[in-house]
């Protein structure tokens, strides 16, 4: 008796495996494999048996995007960021795919990358595929901030953050960048210094305008008259930090020390205030704002701000999951601001620094 030919094993696919592929091999429709893979009570007991081990047997992976399309809805919330390098949005996007994760939400996440742009075009990308709801912090290039408006009219739950779009009829975290301006530049003025110079973002982007309100309110309070000559507008790159501080180092009665919007413009001013043979901060405190990480290695150590950025990321998805659970009932705007923290560091430090008198800042946001 010839021997008995071994049968070769079922060949898996190696391609992910569709419900219509299931459909086709079990001979039925792609209804029939929905319900029955949903638990449908319109499908008898025996045919969910054989699609569930034929699901298993091919390792079959539901379409969940898919499914939100069909459905209208999904379990996903869109991010729109400027960028995702440095320490501020990385850990901003962590914190909001931690609070996420915790309610049950995935993330899909978008750059900009500093151009207006990209930005409607990622806004047309998170409407599309049904998000539940968008977070967003705009681009630098962002002037007109009309194409938000196609969000609100569609009834989809916005909430900014950072860089917000302004306005009583905003729901949006941030971080109170006016008293961070202000502690900071008091610090300075407690080291002795009297001309402070202040490294300016574009003042069309609310973080920027705010530093710089509390660097002035802070003179003001110092009896220090405000000199447009110490105030260099700048986009917070190293590059322009160097060439704010040759230009402010020029000037025929030069500043004592430079409050920088950024800590890569600090960064950059510290490196040329070194370069023409200053020492800091004997000759030139410099603090900047954001708490990079890099601030810690810099010789001497940056003072800076830090702007609680996992918090802020936290908060952002807390407001929006209180805006998607009101679904369409009457939600009244709301906008939640974190207190700033200054770290003292050598780069400042000329001599012990006095207690920091508390200071009530005029502001529509609460926390």
């Amino acid at each position: 008796m010839a021997p008995r030919k071994k049968q070769a094993p079922a060949q898996i696919p190696t391609t992910p495996v569709s419900m219509a592929d299931l459909a086709r091999e079990l001979g039925v429709s792609m209804t029939t494999i929905s319900r029955a893979l949903s638990d449908h009570h319109s499908i008898g007991p025996a045919m969910k048996q054989k699609v569930l081990k034929l699901a298993k047997k091919y390792n079959y992976q539901p379409n969940r995007l898919a499914s939100a399309l069909r459905k209208g809805k999904s379990q996903l919330i869109g991010i729109i960021v400027p960028y995702i390098e440095g320490r501020f949005f990385p850990s901003v996007v962590h914190g909001i795919e931690t609070a996420a994760s915790k309610a049950g939400y995935n993330v899909i996440i978008c750059q900009s990358n500093e151009d207006v742009a990209q930005e409607r075009r990622n806004l047309e990308i998170l409407l599309s595929a049904q998000v539940a709801g968008i977070l967003v912090s705009l681009s630098r290039t962002t002037l007109d901030v009309r194409h938000f408006e196609k969000v609100r009219s569609r009834g989809l739950p916005l909430v900014f953050f950072d860089r917000i779009v302004e306005g009583d009829n905003v729901n949006a975290v941030v971080l109170n960048d006016q008293e961070g301006g202000y502690v900071s530049t008091r610090h300075l003025l407690s080291q002795g210094c009297r001309r402070i110079a202040h490294l300016a973002g574009p003042q069309h982007l609310n973080i920027y305008k705010n530093r710089r309100q509390g660097y002035l309110d802070a003179l003001r309070e110092a009896g220090i008259a405000e000199d447009e000559s110490l105030i260099y507008y700048a986009d917070m790159s190293q590059e322009q930090g160097s060439a704010a501080m040759r230009q402010l180092l020029a000037l025929p009665e030069p500043p004592d020390a430079v409050f920088a919007a950024g800590d890569y413009g600090a960064l950059g001013a510290m490196q040329e205030a070194r370069r023409q043979g200053l020492r800091v901060p004997q000759d030139v405190a410099i603090a900047g704002f954001s708490n990079e990480t890099f601030t810690l290695i810099t010789e001497p150590a940056m003072t800076t701000i830090d702007q609680r950025c996992e918090e802020m990321g936290q908060a952002a998805v807390r407001l929006l999951l209180e805006v998607i659970a009101a679904d369409g009932a009457l939600f009244t705007p709301r906008q939640v601001a974190l207190r700033p923290e200054l770290l003292v560091r050598n780069s400042s430090v000329r001599q012990p620094e006095p207690a920091l008198v508390a200071k009530s800042f005029t502001s529509s946001f609460v926390p």
